[in-house]
Parts: structure tokens; sequence; C-alpha cells
């Protein structure tokens, strides 16, 4: 069994969609364990409509290639399509972005993900879900690449999510 981790999006009934997701997640591969949920100004779409973004890890033994057709499979459940224009709004968004220590192209799967070292919204969840467990690339805790990261325009706060029932996060911190 590996340890997987995804990170969540989507700008289109976002609360609605962040929460099926965790549904189906739990229901295929049973325990989760959620970032907090993060609320984050667009970069680089034409609509602005903000997106929620989360991080999840669980354990799994599928491998990368099935992990991946699953999500793209879900997103298309959920009303995105493979022909949707980069950078449209979106009703969800599942990225892979680690299958245990695996690096390169695994299943045809780029891991790990580039997105983890290049946006807040995935590295500030990830940092704060697993602080201690290193990149498998770099070797570095996530904490510490957080520590490192340069924002720049990015921008993030928390925000107040429940999820059956479960309290996932506070805007208070």
């Amino acid at each position: 069994m590996n340890l997987v981790t995804v990170s969540l999006g989507s700008n289109i009934s976002p609360t609605r969609h962040i929460r099926c997701c965790l549904d189906a997640l739990t229901d295929t591969f049973g325990p989760l364990t959620i970032s907090r949920v993060f609320e984050s100004e667009p970069i680089g779409f034409a609509d602005s409509r903000h997106f929620y973004n989360a991080v999840v890890a669980f354990y799994s033994d599928w491998a990368p290639g099935k992990l991946q057709a699953w999500g793209k499979q879900l997103e298309t459940e959920h009303g995105r399509l493979p022909s949707t224009v980069k950078l449209s709004p979106r009703t969800l968004d599942i990225d892979l972005l680690t299958v245990g220590d695996a690096c390169g192209i695994v299943d045809s799967v780029s891991l790990p993900r580039s997105e983890i070292t290049n946006s807040a919204f995935v590295l500030q969840p990830l940092a704060e879900l697993l602080p201690n467990e290193c990149h498998p690339l770099c070797g570095t805790p996530y904490a510490a690449l957080w520590k490192a990261f340069e924002l720049g325009e990015q921008r993030l706060w928390p925000i107040n999510f429940t999820w059956r029932g479960r309290v996932i996060s506070r805007s208070d911190g």
C-alpha cells in the first residue's frame, strides 16, 4: 500500500463538488486524511470565480494510471469534459500529486506533480497535512518547502468547511 496524495479544486458550486469528491474518495479508498479547505483567487483565468482547494491523503495499492483514470472519470461525472478549455471554470479538478515515493513517468503518469512546488493552493494544504513527509524528488519535507515558498501574487485563505457533520476547516485557522 502506498500513501497517495491528491489535490482537489472547484470554482463552480465548489462546496457541493468538493463534498461529493470526498464522498467518492471515501467510498472507494476508505479513510481519508483531509487538509483544511482554502479559497484562492484564480491565476491566469479570465473568469474571476474563486476556487476552493484541498489536499487529501489515503492509502491504496492501485497503480498511478488507474488512480489518474479514476480521478478523470469522477471529474467527467461532475460535468468536466476532457475537451474543456484549459484555464476555464471547473466543477471538479482532481490531480494526482504523489504515489508513495514514485518519481518520473510511472504507468504513464508524471510523478510527483510539478504543482507541489509552484502552486500555493497545493503546497500549503499539503504542508499542513503532511508536514514531515518528504517530497519524493528533492527529499525536502513539505513544511520546509512551504516555509521557503515565495507566495508572489498567489493569495489563499482557509474557509469554514464541513463534510459529513465534521468540521474540516475554519476561517479563523
